[in-house]
């Protein structure tokens, strides 16, 4: 496992999607840097932007902070190109900057791609495993369900070939996964879209899996997606969130119950928009359904200080670092209000 430690309680980082180009992407990541945002994390959701290509660029034209994949799925990258492309990636931006974040992938995406995610649990163990000794530069031969590997090592030719500095964390929101989270990996990268509360019991599934790997709860590094759309007028921040929120419940349910929001709301909205992908038109309807009362409930929104409050509450319930989600227009203010710290 790798040995970077991290600070607790004050580091803050940003969630980057497909919403802006990758010019506008690299020029916030360079203006993160410069205000002492501490990590950025790169989605891959859907099928519009990969998690790791764009994490090349940011290293290349970023000095320290820290670059994270938030979250690249087991299912389509074999388990040693998972490990080549993070050796790259230190090997690009140096020691300790690089994040490996690994997720299940979702239905009916995964599906319609031709994946079975049966297993799911068992196949992220052994990626998990394999990924970590791979980045410790070991010779490895594994005789998984879901990976098999014979003889198999990183083949550095230029450069360190000592042990990489890429800690594993699993992307998860399932309380069954979260337990293997604290098992095995380096870290959790915890869900946006869920409660305060929610992390309550997400740290007891981690808990319970750290002790049955001879670890603490405090040797799991947790970050967290937070969704934060922030404006100086609270009404527009709401309806920013809000559209989001209607997409999630309509095509990802499973993150919605975890945060108690009600089956008859899910399910009101998942007809209203209709599956995945749904259109603008459909997104629209379902968002007339979201109450206010729900989008402080799974959200960091409003104004600037009722954004920060919200981010305190998250850390307040265990989460070491929020990976802020900007979803108002102006993300440098987003920036500038939290580059001095939350707490």
């Amino acid at each position: 496992m790798a040995e970077q430690v991290f600070d607790r309680g004050d580091r803050i980082g940003i969630y980057l999607q497909d919403k802006r180009s990758l010019q506008a992407n690299l020029e916030l990541v360079q203006y993160a840097e410069s205000q002492g945002i501490d990590e950025i994390w790169q989605a891959e959701s859907r099928l519009a932007r990969d998690g790791i290509s764009p994490l090349g660029a940011y290293g290349a034209v970023t000095e320290e902070i820290r670059l994270g994949t938030g979250v690249i799925n087991n299912w389509t990258r074999n388990t040693a190109l998972i490990a080549q492309s993070m050796s790259t990636l230190e090997e690009l931006a140096g020691p300790d900057r690089i994040l490996c974040g690994i997720g299940a992938w979702w239905d009916p995406l995964a599906k319609k791609v031709g994946i079975d995610r049966s297993g799911a649990l068992r196949a992220m163990r052994e990626c998990v495993e394999v990924t970590q000794r791979l980045l410790d530069m070991e010779n490895v031969t594994y005789d998984g369900e879901y990976v098999q590997l014979r003889d198999v090592e990183l083949d550095v030719v230029h450069g360190d070939d000592g042990p990489r500095t890429v800690p594993v964390y699993v992307g998860g929101t399932g309380f069954s996964m979260l337990t293997l989270t604290g098992h095995f990996a380096d870290g959790a990268l915890l869900n946006y879209l869920v409660s305060p509360e929610y992390n309550q019991k997400a740290l007891d599934a981690l808990e319970e899996g750290a002790k049955r790997g001879g670890r603490t709860l405090d040797d799991i590094d947790r970050p967290q997606l937070v969704v934060c759309s922030m404006d100086h007028d609270a009404d527009i921040a709401l309806d920013n969130a809000r559209e989001l929120i209607t997409q999630y419940l309509g095509q990802q349910p499973h993150i919605m119950k975890a945060s108690g929001v009600s089956q008859g709301l899910i399910d009101s909205v998942g007809e209203a928009i209709g599956g995945w992908p749904a259109d603008k038109a459909d997104i629209e309807t379902g968002m007339e359904l979201i109450p206010d009362e729900v989008v402080h409930k799974l959200t960091a929104s409003g104004t600037p200080e009722q954004c920060r409050k919200k981010v305190r509450e998250y850390a307040d319930n265990g989460c070491d670092c929020p990976i802020l989600y900007p979803l108002g227009d102006d993300r440098q203010l987003m920036i500038d209000e939290f580059a001095d710290g939350y707490l």
